[in-house]
């Protein structure tokens, strides 16, 4: 049967967590798990031998998991003779958009002084997680990698960074010495129409990935539930497999957070999603798929991909008014498996710490301006749907009969006919159509049209700014519109209070009224104490969202603060 594989592309980053490094002021709580099974034989053009492997480390923001160090592949091996890699790249850049590229630069890697113990199973079991969570957790281990990294000891594990860790696999692919971490191989394999997954699956789509993955959510990212013993489509190891974080903090504040699969704002569109595995799947043997949400039931018919293959499937829906837990069930039927049959969303109001009314007489005399925070981006997403196609084949079936023909004579003779007919023997051909959407947003802040001595983008301190958030959703996917945005202050330090946006029109959103505002206007007051210089606003647009995930992005926009309202009074007497 003809068959066309891709996979599945989703690009909204999901990690494992280790949880909190134990040393002799801090308490050690490591989040990881992992998987694997048996490997099938390679070949003379490609193979790979059990324990050629590495991590590669990346520090990174313990906020926002910005990118803080170059990253470093460590190896207990001499891989010099690696020639095919795609530089030093993190799962996070790939996320952020960056596009996989084959690097010219001669491939580098550090051998620790303590040897890293196996992290990516040979098949024959799992590899010992406690080993792998006692090394990333060791003190030694961590001073190294500090140093290594640009960083003292001190300061890398003050809480302010992580670790961030990737799984590597040196390989001879296509005759070539090839070194790729998960999420590099699934975006390869996408690139080569499933090469890598047609000579390396057991490896690049199952021992590799789930040889790291997490346990816990971690910095808003989802944990990995799905099944530890087979391969993974492109879209999850991307999405959640094959790195991992190490956390350092105190243990008197860790805080024990309640996961959910996903989480939603109030009164918005959403999608909701799985992947269907098992079996070939053709019109004649669909698959349906079932998601009950709050007392409705959303279908999901003749769902088709190819032997191997998977598809995801979704639905869009609506959520209630009101903070409160949605459990989502998904059934499916046709003789096919889903990655997840029950769903927890957490539907929650951010609409709750709007600022408190400013007074006259506020003082803040230590204010100190902060650095702008930075949510979860994600401008893009793409995926691809299975669709089938009849080949048509027609062969002639004979079917030869023969004809007695009766002479007049008393003799008998004949003829051999061919009574046959056309029957179509083609097959189903499985191709795929892509999607992708992209969401574009700018923000702009201005002085409030109330304020009477303002001047083009300054004002005094103590009058109030607007603001409009404008986004831009493109592509040839399934999408809502930019549906909410929250905006932080400095003045707040960007946390403790917050204004939740409302929609004016599609994909615009504003300040709700202000009831504090002598005009009812969409207004934010400043401070009468904001020093003179730069007011810079944070807002986080998101809520854009599409069958692979939602979309956000960062915004910031800033006025200039000169003087402030009380120099706009003159008290005299009156005569």
């Amino acid at each position: 049967m003809r068959k066309i594989i891709r996979m599945i592309a989703a690009v909204m980053v999901a990690i494992f967590c280790l949880h909190t490094v134990s040393f002799a002021d801090s308490g050690g709580d490591p989040n990881i798990d992992n998987g694997g099974g048996n490997l099938l034989d390679g070949s003379k053009e490609n193979f790979w031998n059990p324990g050629n492997e590495g991590v590669r480390v990346t520090v990174v923001d313990s906020k926002t998991g910005a990118i803080k160090s170059a990253s470093v592949d460590y190896t207990n091996n001499h891989p010099d003779d690696i020639v095919f890699h795609f530089g030093k790249v993190s799962k996070a850049e790939y996320i952020g958009g960056r596009v996989i590229s084959p690097s010219t630069v001669k491939y580098s890697y550090k051998n620790p002084s303590q040897p890293l113990p196996t992290v990516i199973s040979d098949g024959s079991g799992f590899t010992d997680i406690e080993a792998i969570r006692s090394y990333f957790t060791d003190e030694k281990v961590v001073e190294i990698i500090a140093e290594q990294a640009g960083f003292a000891l001190d300061d890398l594990i003050n809480g302010d960074y992580k670790l961030m860790l990737e799984p590597i696999m040196y390989i001879t692919y296509n005759g070539i010495r090839t070194a790729m971490t998960a999420t590099e191989a699934a975006l390869y394999n996408m690139q080569t129409g499933g090469d890598v997954i047609n000579k390396f699956g057991p490896l690049s789509h199952k021992n590799l990935p789930l040889a790291m993955f997490l346990e816990k959510d971690d910095l808003g990212y989802s944990a990995w539930t799905g099944a530890t013993d087979a391969k993974a489509t492109d879209s999850d190891i991307i999405q959640y497999l094959g790195v991992g974080i190490v956390s350092f903090k105190e243990k008197e504040e860790e805080v024990e957070v309640a996961a959910s699969d996903y989480e939603y704002r109030v009164d918005t569109d959403v999608y909701t999603s799985v992947t269907v595995t098992g079996g070939e799947h053709n019109p004649d043997n669909p698959v349906t798929v079932r998601f009950y949400i709050k007392n409705k039931v959303y279908t999901v018919s003749n769902i088709v991909y190819p032997d191997g293959g998977s598809q995801l499937v979704w639905c869009k829906w609506h959520t209630p008014n009101t903070e409160q837990t949605v459990n989502i069930k998904v059934t499916v039927t046709g003789g096919a498996d889903v990655s997840k049959t029950n769903i927890t969303a957490n539907i929650v109001d951010l609409n709750k710490n709007p600022p408190p009314d400013p007074t006259a007489d506020d003082r803040n005399d230590s204010f100190r301006a902060v650095s702008t925070p930075n949510y979860p981006q994600r401008t893009s997403a793409s995926w691809s749907v299975w669709r089938a196609r009849w080949i048509p084949d027609w062969v002639w079936i004979s079917r030869w009969r023969w004809h007695t023909i009766h002479y007049s004579d008393g003799t008998t003779g004949g003829y051999w006919q061919d009574h046959g007919y056309w029957e179509d023997q083609g097959e189903w051909e499985f191709y795929t159509n892509s999607y992708s959407v992209s969401m574009n947003a700018n923000m702009r802040i201005t002085c409030d049209e109330k304020n009477p001595t303002a001047n083009g983008r300054t004002m005094k301190s103590g009058y109030g700014i607007n603001e409009k958030v404008t986004g831009s959703v493109s592509g040839n996917g399934e999408h809502t519109a930019l549906q909410n945005a929250v905006t932080y202050f400095p003045e707040f330090y960007y946390k403790t209070y917050w204004r939740l946006l409302e929609s004016t029109s599609t994909n615009v959103l504003e300040f709700r009224k202000n009831k504090y505002s002598t005009y009812n206007n969409r207004t934010h007051f400043s401070p009468i104490w904001y020093p003179d210089g730069t007011y810079k606003v944070y807002t986080w647009a998101l809520d854009c969202w599409t069958p692979a995930g939602m979309l956000s992005v960062n915004l910031t926009d800033s006025l200039t603060i000169k003087g402030n309202v009380f120099d706009d009074w003159h008290i005299a007497p009156s005569y």
